[in-house]
């Protein structure tokens, strides 16, 4: 079988010899951007949200353990992962606000549309910024 070394996921950013170090969050986005990849699988169902979740948790563990077993790198990597840039934070914080204010609407009976609405599309990336 030939091994192909090259971009399986161009989405996917180094994240050895980040400073500070990858954080937690950003293994398991890296893990979670990986499944989806190989899976095909975008929005999760009943039916894939298990197999699914243990896919992203295994894929963290093993990541994370590569990276601690790693050498240090020479020079950081070339890109910032999504998680460290401001308009991703950014971003991420709107769509919490926005899915939590959702909530309370539904907690509260309040009157509002789906119309335009992609919180309930959104659930993985809010869940995965928590």
């Amino acid at each position: 079988m030939r091994r192909s070394v090259g971009r399986m996921c161009r989405n996917i950013t180094t994240l050895r010899g980040l400073e500070p170090p990858a954080t937690t969050e950003e293994i398991e986005a890296a893990a979670r951007q990986y499944v989806r990849k190989v899976t095909g699988v975008q929005s999760l169902s009943d039916a894939t949200r298990d197999p699914f979740e243990a896919a992203v948790a295994e894929i963290a563990a093993i990541t994370a353990r590569l990276l601690d077993e790693l050498p240090a790198r020479r020079q950081p990597p070339a890109t910032v992962p999504p998680l460290r840039r401001p308009e991703v934070q950014a971003r991420i914080a709107e769509r919490i606000a926005a899915r939590e204010a959702h909530e309370r609407a539904h907690e509260l009976g309040l009157p509002h549309t789906h119309e335009d609405d992609d919180l309930h599309d959104d659930l993985d990336e809010v869940a995965a910024a928590r």
